[in-house]
């Protein structure tokens, strides 16, 4: 399987995360992310035995874009700080249905029932619940004759990182994202959900410097509406 590669130095791997792949390994035994980096790594120089690949952050199964790797445990331990502090910033493009308003926050708070694997609002007062925040700028909306309905692509900054998040604010507000098969009732059979992230902001761990990232949905619907 090709990976494919943004950025490479001594202390990153910076990848397009391929939809619909596990960021990590889990009881599945499906391929993943991190042991396709590490695969690319051994390969390329040659590398003998295990080869150091961090695992800084996670996308979800069917979603694809950015990811970044840490070649090196000090990349890995500075990397994650900013993921805990939040200096991490990630941009998310997604399709939803219906209009968007031009912008929004939204604040709610999530409940994950790991058995079904299923994450719903809650009252922030239920047991384990955790806050969720996220702002959205509407780029535009389109109507698909294909599906017969609006859809709105919209951009969007997580300002925390839960589980499912992005797919179960949106879906709470009327407004599931295009091919969601776990939110929404819309979705179809087959449907590749529309959630990409497309842009990542960080600093680099040992030149200090700050680095952005970037890399596009595919030209393919319903992402070709807009």
């Amino acid at each position: 399987m090709d990976l494919k590669v943004i950025y490479e130095d001594n202390h990153l791997l910076v990848v397009e995360k391929i939809p619909n792949i596990l960021s990590q390994a889990d009881n599945t035994r499906d391929v993943d992310m991190l042991s396709l980096c590490k695969s690319y790594v051994k390969e390329k120089y040659n590398k003998p035995g295990n080869v150091f690949m961090g695992l800084v952050h996670r996308l979800d199964r069917p979603v694809g874009g950015v990811m970044v790797f840490a070649k090196t445990s000090k990349a890995a331990s500075r990397l994650s700080d900013q993921v805990r502090t939040r200096t991490m910033k990630k941009t998310y493009q997604a399709i939803v249905v219906g209009k968007c308003e031009k912008s929004g926050d939204y604040v709610d708070y999530l409940y994950k029932n790991t058995e079904k694997n299923m994450v719903s609002v809650v009252d922030k007062k239920k047991k384990d619940a955790k806050e969720a925040r996220l702002s959205y700028n509407l780029l535009e909306s389109r109507y698909s004759k294909k599906d017969k309905r609006e859809y709105s692509l919209v951009e969007i900054n997580l300002h925390t990182g839960r589980p499912h998040q992005i797919r179960v604010q949106f879906s709470s507000r009327n407004h599931p994202l295009y091919g969601d098969q776990r939110y929404s009732s819309y979705a179809k059979v087959g449907e590749q959900i529309a959630l990409w992230a497309n842009k990542l902001e960080l600093i680099h761990p040992t030149k200090k410097e700050k680095m952005i990232f970037e890399c596009n949905p595919p030209k393919e619907y319903p992402w070709n509406l807009f």
